[in-house]
């Protein structure tokens, strides 16, 4: 989240700095005051703490010029605040209009409920209690379809993460595998990742190729958001990063050690 957008104090200090950068070296605090609809004690207090902050630079009484260093902070913010108005208008639109799965035949303006299955998004006749919108267009089923003034909020229960823990090649690698326990966990599941050499020879050891062996981490997490199961197969060099990323994302993970001396433990 943009700084700025959580914090009150940084706020109302950027807001500042834009008025002097605007208005130049003669302007008045009364004048900021009015603006931005704060007590002219405050901005006096504020514009003292930018200039001790070195972000504002004063020549004597109402002459105020926003520094190297204020510009700097600006322009960072700046390009959060670019960055942050990008997302939300890409929020926007995916509420606005939506792309679906038809489940069967829809046509032009029929009312269409929206469900979640095997990560994908599906447009169906059935109008039940979750979410639902308007089809743009006449499709077949199975064709993408979109899906306008959507309501409600489409019924998701989050996928669960399994992390199966491997030794880096110091420590043994994929010699050091309980195998029989590796296959157990991944035999017969869809998303598998590797992350490490070691995670991806100790898959080949039991003829299981994964599904993803480039940004793993995110591939999980994306699939855990849309519902489905991900069984991960990481050396334990890299599992603290893993997990942190899964903890951020509130995602219920197990986490399986396949090192054979805690196995026979």
């Amino acid at each position: 989240m943009v700084e700025i957008l959580q914090n009150k104090n940084s706020a109302t200090r950027f807001q500042i700095l834009v008025e002097i950068a605007a208005s130049g070296p003669a302007v008045q605090q009364k004048s900021i005051a009015i603006n931005l609809g704060i007590t002219p004690q405050a901005i006096s207090d504020y514009i003292h703490q930018l200039v001790k902050a070195g972000m504002v630079d004063s020549s004597g009484r109402s002459h105020y010029r926003v520094s190297t260093k204020g510009v700097n902070w600006m322009l960072k913010v700046l390009r959060e605040l670019r960055g942050y108005s990008s997302l939300v208008e890409q929020a926007v639109t995916n509420i606005t209009v939506c792309a679906a799965i038809a489940e069967s035949n829809i046509n032009q303006g029929q009312a269409v409920g929206l469900e979640m299955k095997d990560g994908l998004l599906y447009a169906t006749a059935r109008l039940g209690d979750g979410a639902r919108g308007i089809a743009v267009s006449s499709v077949s089923q199975g064709d993408d379809l979109d899906v306008s003034n959507i309501e409600g909020l489409v019924k998701l229960t989050r996928g669960k993460v399994t992390i199966l823990q491997v030794p880096v090649v110091q420590k043994g690698g994929s010699r050091q595998v309980n195998l029989e326990l590796l296959q157990a966990h991944t035999t017969g599941v869809n998303q598998v990742g590797a992350i490490g050499i070691e995670a991806l020879i100790s898959l080949k050891r039991v003829n299981i190729e994964p599904r993803y062996i480039y940004g793993v981490t995110e591939a999980a997490v994306e699939s855990a958001r849309c519902g489905l199961s991900f069984v991960v197969i990481c050396t334990d060099d890299a599992i603290p990063g893993l997990i942190k990323r899964l903890r951020e994302e509130n995602l219920n993970y197990e986490l399986i050690d396949l090192r054979l001396q805690n196995s026979a433990a």
